[in-house]
């Protein structure tokens, strides 16, 4: 038996389909990962994601110790407002992406991925000894994400008062609390949306509150044909420690200003930077019918081969996509390999879907 978020008997009274992700009991879909694809997309649909980690770090030199820790630079931030990023080893390698809130000059929160919880955590601790910050995992908290063009609309109406007020006026990428509900404009589908932290013990409250104003479950099934539409990376399929950001499509996550700023890895990532990348992260439609998976071989003609990091179904498109890295002069076809018959693909810059809409060219 794994780990089970507050959450889980919300999950068996909705009939879902419960397996083991990262050690936790997760739902990966409640009858039909595509139906639950097709609600988040033109509706609202909510996930559980409890199981991801949630790290407060705390003390006089916080901001000094995630200039140091992570690629891009909290400076950019405004109160209340988050980033995504990489946390590199020296080599310049992913050890993980995550999301970074700057709550106060003393406080900043992190969320970063279950599966990577016990390594993440023991090297964030190993680097904050040399600062003034202590480290806090928050298993007391849970984590609702609702996605979907009516998501924030929906979430109003389970908010008191206050928070509503704050959730209303919320950015892109800025987080209001209010008391122990902290709520973050953030996700992982290519929507708009909250991410709502609360604790363990109201989250049921809560879920049942979303569920009663028509926000629908979803599973890790549909998150996953969600997010790959969105061109968001998954780390261990799209990076990890032997792939540095700018071989995964990720520089944009890398502040290299001011020049500086020494973060673990910056040495490594310039001079790879000006050795010139060698591979590079594409999006890859299929022009026929088939089926793209992770780890099929892509060849270039002329120019080299490379392996698809994410594949699936486009529930949006109607067609199988993927993440692939290949060659950094791949242009725009390739051929995959598909049980022994090389078939044509379409290289194409992701995100392949946003905002409900297509926006790959085909």
């Amino acid at each position: 038996m794994g780990h089970r978020t507050p959450l889980y008997n919300e999950h068996l009274v909705a009939a879902a389909k419960i397996v083991d992700f990262a050690g936790w009991d997760m739902p990966i879909h409640y009858g039909s990962q595509l139906e639950e694809h097709h609600q988040v997309r033109r509706d609202a649909g909510m996930f559980d994601v409890s199981h991801m980690v949630i790290v407060d770090l705390q003390g006089a030199e916080v901001r000094a110790f995630l200039r140091y820790l992570i690629a891009n630079n909290v400076d950019k931030l405004k109160p209340q407002q988050a980033l995504y990023t990489c946390m590199l080893q020296e080599q310049g390698g992913v050890i993980d992406d995550l999301i970074v809130y700057f709550m106060r000059e003393d406080w900043f929160r992190v969320v970063v991925n279950a599966a990577t919880r016990a390594k993440d955590l023991a090297w964030i601790k190993k680097q904050a000894a040399s600062f003034k910050v202590t480290v806090t995992e928050r298993p007391d908290l849970a984590m609702i994400a609702v996605q979907g063009p009516k998501a924030r609309e929906r979430a109003y109406e389970v908010l008191d008062a206050t928070l509503r007020e704050q959730a209303a006026q919320l950015k892109p990428f800025y987080a209001a609390y209010s008391g122990d509900i902290f709520i973050g404009r953030t996700g992982y589908t290519g929507e708009d949306g909250f991410e709502i932290l609360l604790p363990g013990k109201d989250a049921a409250a809560m879920w049942r509150a979303l569920l009663g104003k028509g926000v629908k479950p979803a599973g890790l099934g549909a998150r996953d044909t969600l997010r790959l539409e969105a061109g968001m990376n998954l780390y261990g399929s799209d990076m990890d420690e032997t792939i540095t950001p700018l071989e995964c499509g990720l520089e944009w996550t890398v502040a290299w200003e001011p020049a500086t700023r020494d973060f673990i890895g910056r040495a490594a990532l310039e001079r790879q930077k000006n050795a010139g990348v060698k591979r590079k992260l594409v999006g890859l439609v299929l022009n026929d019918k088939g089926v793209l998976r992770n780890h099929l071989e892509v060849r270039v003609s002329g120019i080299g081969e490379g392996e698809i990091t994410s594949g699936g179904y486009s529930p949006t498109l109607g067609k199988a996509i993927a993440l692939a890295r290949v060659p950094a002069a791949t242009g725009t076809s390739c051929e995959v390999d598909i049980r022994g018959k090389w078939v044509p693909a379409t290289v194409v810059k992701p995100p392949f879907v946003r905002n409900g809409r297509a926006v790959v060219v085909l």
